[in-house]
């Protein structure tokens, strides 16, 4: 049933919803509490899938509401909304209601694949909102009722990526690719093969993660826009505008891809091309990202008004969504250290995510990029070596790594490490760039 509701989610409508949560019956104190279905931005997504949307929450409340025992239309609606979540990006508002949904169908005695499921989509939202150690637990308990079905493992893949227990990690991926081979576990491999070094093969298995979805569908143009970022990681620069535009064709205003579009014209030096893009994302979906990226030009403009107004609105965003359960840590790094020039209380903050999960190679890479420009050195590069444990080739490191031995004393070393860095991608964009450049 949850494969049926997913590629019925994809015939979307475009326009905006009209119809409220109001609609539905009364809830009276027996009832389960459900989340209203929020209206979005038009134009999201092909023809069709907003009215599907509708009318799916509509029956689906209306079975829930008229017999509180149907679980597996519970289950259905949590579903539902778990996708409407990724597809309108208000987190805050559907994830903690989504929890609740999901809680009461396991307090409730459920049988052993209702559990299983409920634990299945549980751990996927404590994964969506940064509870990583908590959706490893809940994945784990999933697992004991059923090992043999793929999902559960993609979950497992995730939460050991990002707590940094990457062997765990690959172990996962195995079971999960021999169980089904498609998008979900293709994706994670091409994820783990870009973590360990091996871009060739990670961008070969996000092509086949891409090939294995459904044209148009938000999974699928999601694993399309993975692959144009990986080729934009890389300096393939007119293969990933390829895939930006392949997704925007396949799922027309799709907001990640015109985000990823309007990157690509300021790399390029159209940054009043950019900002037009990122305003129309912006308009589509509250992403914390898209704002960030957005008040980052501002500043570079010298629009310190403008880039401030939006850094005041961004940390409003961020604490609605710690507000709703989302760990925002790494987050609220970026906006102190990029937006407002504070390397220290970043730090604080880098250093909340480093004491649950010090493995990850992310929380690391963030902290050495913290330590370089607060002027420590010495934990830039310990943090640094940590965060290339896996042997990954990202250009970003390299040019770090470069710096670390410039100022370490080997500056010839750290000219070759630089240049290598620019070789791989010579749109290279991050907060030492200019410096490294300079050097």
């Amino acid at each position: 049933m949850k494969n049926v509701l997913l590629y019925a989610l994809i015939m979307l409508a475009s326009g905006v919803l009209t119809w409220q949560c109001q609609d539905t019956p009364p809830q009276t104190e027996t009832d389960v509490a459900i989340p209203a279905l929020l209206e979005r931005s038009a134009g999201i997504g092909p023809d069709g899938e907003l009215a599907q949307i509708q009318s799916m929450y509509r029956e689906l409340v209306s079975k829930v509401r008229a017999d509180p025992n149907d679980l597996n239309a519970r289950l259905n609606l949590a579903e539902l909304l778990m996708q409407e979540a990724r597809i309108s990006g208000e987190h805050g508002h559907y994830y903690p209601g989504i929890l609740t949904l999901l809680e009461t169908v396991v307090a409730e005695k459920p049988n052993p694949a209702q559990k299983y499921r409920a634990l299945v989509d549980k751990a996927s939202v404590q994964m969506s909102l940064h509870q990583f150690e908590a959706a490893r637990a809940t994945a784990t308990e999933a697992v004991q009722i059923n090992p043999n079905e793929a999902s559960i493992y993609g979950v497992l893949v995730d939460a050991n990526v990002e707590l940094g227990h990457y062997e765990q990690a690959v172990e996962m991926a195995d079971k999960m690719v021999s169980i089904r081979p498609d998008i979900r576990s293709y994706s994670r491999i091409s994820y783990l093969r870009e973590i360990y070094g091996q871009v060739a093969g990670a961008i070969e298995a996000m092509k086949l993660a891409v090939s294995a979805g459904y044209p148009g569908m938000e999974q699928t143009e999601w694993a399309r826009l993975n692959l144009g970022q990986l080729y934009l990681r890389y300096g393939m620069i007119d293969s990933a505008r390829l895939q930006f535009q392949l997704a925007l064709s396949a799922r027309p205003n799709y907001p990640f891809a015109i985000a990823a579009m309007a990157g690509l014209e300021a790399l390029q030096g159209n940054q009043a091309e950019a900002d037009r893009l990122i305003d129309q994302a912006c308009a589509l979906i509250p992403e914390v990202g898209f704002y960030v990226e957005k008040a980052k030009w501002e500043k570079e403009k010298g629009n310190v008004k403008g880039s401030g107004a939006l850094t005041k609105e961004i940390l409003a965003m961020l604490a609605d969504d710690e507000q709703s359960g989302h760990m925002m840590g790494l987050e609220y790094a970026r906006v102190y250290l990029d937006l407002l020039g504070d390397p220290q209380k970043a730090l604080e903050y880098a250093l909340t995510e480093y004491r649950t999960r010090p493995d990850n190679i992310d929380v690391n890479r963030s902290l050495a990029t913290i330590y370089y420009h607060s002027g420590n050195i010495k934990l830039a590069g310990e943090h640094l070596q940590k965060a290339m444990r896996t042997h990954s080739r990202s250009p970003e490191l390299t040019c770090l790594e470069g710096l670390i031995k410039a100022k370490s004393g080997k500056v010839s070393d750290g000219r070759i490490l630089i240049r290598k860095a620019f070789t791989a991608n010579l749109y290279l964009e991050c907060s030492f760039c200019n410096e490294a450049k300079a050097l």
